[in-house]
């Protein structure tokens, strides 16, 4: 054989295209740790806990007040007016937050953001009908509804540190 003979590799031009499906943007992000992601669940509920005090108060009040045989008023009538559109202020908030930039307010205090495993953003609704809803539709299930709702958070202690909903949602949780 002589230097100029050339080997030509035969290649069908019908098959399927490939692609390296391990390789992705993610390797580029760094992922949140597992204490920071548990941080910011805590940090939602804190918020949501407070933006609900007056609910929560209206709903302690109202049983006292019949068992003393108090018609519950307008006080009461406000409380609950005003702990409802707090709550609901809150979650509006949430859902900017996350539709801006992938993020609750919990999230944003910590850092850490919301976006899909190719790196790219994670909108509004895959957020709430993927990632969310199906997961607290499950927990509503009896008997199955605890499994998932132990299962879902724990599965964070594997190596890729995602939770049962992130694998619904191919979502992952990164340092913003």
């Amino acid at each position: 054989m002589n230097a100029e003979t050339v080997v030509a590799v035969e290649t069908n031009p019908y098959a399927a295209t490939t692609v390296d499906l391990q390789q992705n943007a993610s390797d580029d992000l760094e992922l949140a740790g597992r204490g920071t992601r548990l941080g910011a669940v805590l940090l939602d509920g804190l918020f949501g806990t407070i933006a609900g005090i007056p609910l929560i108060a209206a709903a302690i009040a109202t049983p006292a007040m019949f068992q003393a045989g108090v018609s519950p008023g307008a006080g009461l009538m406000v409380g609950i007016v005003i702990g409802s559109l707090l709550l609901l202020a809150f979650v509006i908030y949430n859902f900017v937050l996350v539709h801006r930039n992938g993020q609750t307010l919990g999230k944003k205090v910590l850092g850490i953001k919301i976006v899909r495993q190719d790196g790219s953003r994670c909108g509004l609704r895959r957020y709430v009908f993927i990632r969310y809803l199906p997961i607290a539709l499950l927990s509503m299930i009896p008997l199955v509804g605890v499994i998932v709702s132990l299962l879902d958070p724990l599965l964070i202690f594997r190596e890729s540190r995602h939770c049962l909903h992130d694998d619904i949602a191919g979502t992952i949780v990164v340092r913003a």
